[in-house]
């Protein structure tokens, strides 16, 4: 059974705030045990980086500013997760 060990952070904790993930990490579950198949991606999340989350994460809009948007990650992150159930910490 092939399961998707799946974590993010985020800007804040409130879509309707216009909060937004910028990390996204996964690993591969194969009958429980981890095959070594991954998935990480950092996400521009096109606004400013909340001083709460910041001091969650560490992770500034500077730092951010380079990388994808979701919009650009999203059929990457779809292929890597499949079908497969999702375990969501």
């Amino acid at each position: 059974m092939r399961e998707i060990v799946l974590d993010t952070e985020t800007t804040g904790l409130s879509p309707a705030d216009g909060h937004r993930i910028i990390e996204i990490g996964c690993i591969e579950l194969e009958n429980y045990v981890p095959t070594g198949e991954t998935y990480h991606q950092y996400i521009n999340p096109e606004r400013d980086m909340p001083a709460e989350a910041f001091a969650v994460h560490g992770l500034s809009e500077a730092f951010l500013g380079d990388y994808p948007l979701f919009a650009d990650i999203a059929d990457a992150f779809l292929a890597f997760v499949g079908d497969a159930p999702l375990v969501i910490h």
